[in-house]
């Protein structure tokens, strides 16, 4: 028994060690009554905030064609071009690109209040020699409404080498038909709908397919267009329409109907009017009669059109003409003397729609009025075609 223990009394510490030893471990491994597990914090979603898009601006389109020395209709000087180009500047008017203007109508950003998108058509190569070096002077993004037929043909027109070597500078490309003829009438034989199809349709596939793009914006060539077209070249993908009739915009503009104001150094007043946004236009946009052809100003028929309407609407819009009498508005017309033409002050739109079919033959169109006390007269012609069987009496 003594033995015993003796024996149990040696291996006391033994035992007493091990269960300290257990006893630490188990104090390591178990976790404190008192600890709490902290709570991963939740991830707050920040609001995000609308863009600001300043839908209280106001923007204007300026349409050129041609850069030459001499000063004709749809030709701008390079001293007349960079002028303008300066006096945007200097009237605090913000130059954007194509793709600004699309993005503040969706409401993605905002626009300077008082904004202009500068154009160019029918790629004259005056464009690229002459206006290009000018516009990059000023820093400002231009837009080229092209017409895919005459590229590559020589003489003034642009090649596509020139067009790529724009666009890889930046300059936006859009569409300007294929063939540049009025939308509303087919070539003669051709069926309307497959024509206007490719004009509207095959344009835009062209100019992707050729440069790489993507075209969002079509220009009626002329400024001619109806619902159908209209109705096409929306089908076709394109989110904005231009026409040529100039007034100051904001953005309630129907995607399909935004103006343009027609510049060469003939028409000096015109810029003078797209720079006053102090000016407020009564024109409601989508105006059909409103849309009208960028000759010497603004006429349809344009000056040297053919057409084959023998009872047709003469219009002209008199807003390059300035401050303009409605009173003193007068129209004749050779062979029919002082017509019963009608004046709307609203709209600068002179109008005269014959009740008689005309013979085939040229006709002189003399407009005359009253501008701030002066008498002023401006002309044009055009000429009816054969197109079936015309009475001769009138």
């Amino acid at each position: 028994m003594r033995r015993c223990l003796l024996a149990f009394l040696s291996v006391l510490p033994l035992l007493v060690m091990g269960c300290k030893k257990g006893e630490s471990n188990l104090t390591q491994s178990a976790p404190s009554p008192t600890a709490s597990a902290s709570p991963t914090p939740v991830a707050q979603a920040t609001p995000t905030r609308p863009p600001d898009t300043n839908r209280t601006a106001k923007f204007i389109v300026l349409l050129y064609h041609r850069f030459e020395d001499r000063p004709a209709e749809l030709v701008s000087t390079p001293n007349d071009f960079r002028a303008q180009m300066k006096a945007l500047k200097d009237n605090g008017i913000s130059v954007i690109s194509m793709q600004d203007l699309l993005a503040w109508r969706k409401g993605e950003k905002a626009i300077p209040s008082k904004s202009a998108v500068i154009t160019i058509d029918d790629e004259w190569n005056s464009q690229y020699y002459v206006a290009w070096p000018i516009l990059k002077e000023f820093g400002y993004p231009f837009t080229l409404f092209i017409y895919t037929q005459w590229v590559n043909t020589g003489g003034k027109a642009m090649t596509w080498d020139q067009l790529g070597e724009m666009r890889d500078a930046g300059v936006d490309i859009e569409a300007h038909t294929v063939s540049h003829h009025d939308l509303r009438h087919a070539p003669k034989g051709q069926d309307y709908a497959a024509w206007l199809h490719n004009e509207v349709y095959g344009c835009k596939e062209t100019l992707e397919n050729k440069l790489g793009v993507k075209v969002i914006a079509f220009a009626f060539p002329y400024g001619f267009h109806n619902e159908v077209v209209r109705k096409t070249a929306k089908e076709a993908g394109y989110e904005m329409q231009f026409t040529v009739y100039g007034r100051h915009m904001d953005i309630n503009v129907p995607a399909d109907q935004i103006g343009r104001y027609a510049i060469d150094s003939l028409k000096g007043n015109v810029f003078k009017a797209a720079l006053d946004f102090g000016t407020t236009d009564s024109t409601q946009p989508g105006v059909e009669t409103s849309q009208l052809a960028s000759a010497a100003m603004l006429t349809e028929p344009l000056n040297d059109q053919h057409i084959t309407e023998p009872k047709p609407t003469i219009k002209a819009n008199l807003a390059s003409m300035g401050d303009v009498d409605p009173k003193s508005v007068e129209m004749r017309v050779s062979g029919f003397g002082l017509v019963p033409a009608v004046y709307d002050p609203k709209t600068k739109l002179v109008t005269y729609a014959f009740t008689q079919k005309l013979v085939p033959k040229m006709y002189i169109v003399i407009l005359t009025a009253k501008v701030n006390g002066k008498k002023v007269e401006t002309r044009w012609d055009f000429t009816v075609d054969q197109a079936g069987p015309v009475a001769t009496n009138q």
